[in-house]
């Protein structure tokens, strides 16, 4: 391979370096992080389940991290307890495509713990914990799923232990309809700095997009019916 090598902003990233024959290590480090969102004018408290991979490719380090859940105790979002299972689904599957890909790599989980603690009122009536691979699957069996996409730009400052980091989130609002039922749930892409917005928009834009194509290829072979829509 080349000796200069484009750092690796997805997991298929890290994959395709894999497959070109590039030496690969990968660590996951969790963080979970309080951040309050303004959604259409609506504010709201969540806690953002993220996993930063980390490594290095023929000897250059990489480092990215990715979304893959929020929970908070509104309807605004999956409660924190149904944000760890879908968070871990997620990053399951992420895990199978690394190691079929021949990259080794730690299978740590997210947790509760006491997150609980902070999120009082859990109700069992609850939307079940569906993922938009559940709906995947129903189309392959032959249900008939149709999904509405829309794409948001979403601000939000995210609290750390002595700071605090504006950051704004490429989100995608999904309502998804099968089997007589509508479910509205969302997912986030990418995000940025808010203050470095010049120097990293575009590339995170092209991060979300790359996702969002790999996604529709997927509702594509299963049959989903659905309108691509992508960030500019």
């Amino acid at each position: 391979m080349e000796s200069e090598i484009s750092s690796p902003k997805r997991i298929s990233d890290l994959v395709a370096l894999k497959q070109e024959g590039a030496r690969i290590t990968c660590i996951p480090i969790f963080e979970v992080i309080p951040v309050d969102f303004l959604h259409r004018d609506n504010p709201y408290q969540a806690h953002v389940f993220l996993c930063r991979f980390e490594g290095e490719v023929d000897g250059q380090k990489y480092s990215f991290r990715k979304c893959y859940a929020r929970g908070c105790p509104n309807n605004l979002c999956p409660h924190v307890s149904q944000a760890v299972m879908i968070a871990n689904r997620y990053l399951q599957r992420d895990y199978r495509e690394l190691k079929n890909a021949g990259i080794e790599v730690e299978e740590k989980l997210f947790t509760l713990e006491d997150m609980l603690v902070k999120f009082e009122g859990y109700k069992e009536e609850h939307d079940p914990t569906l993922t938009i691979d559940d709906y995947i699957n129903m189309a392959k069996e032959g249900t008939e799923v149709e999904v509405s996409i829309e794409v948001e730009y979403v601000p939000a400052v995210e609290h750390f232990a002595n700071y605090k980091n504006s950051q704004t989130f490429l989100t995608v609002d999904f309502t998804v309809e099968a089997l007589g039922r509508r479910h509205n749930f969302q997912r986030c892409f990418a995000c940025y700095q808010t203050d470095k917005e010049k120097e990293e928009k575009d590339q995170q834009v092209r991060v979300a997009n790359a996702r969002l194509e790999e996604l529709y290829k997927r509702f594509d072979d299963a049959g989903v019916k659905y309108v691509k829509k992508f960030f500019s």
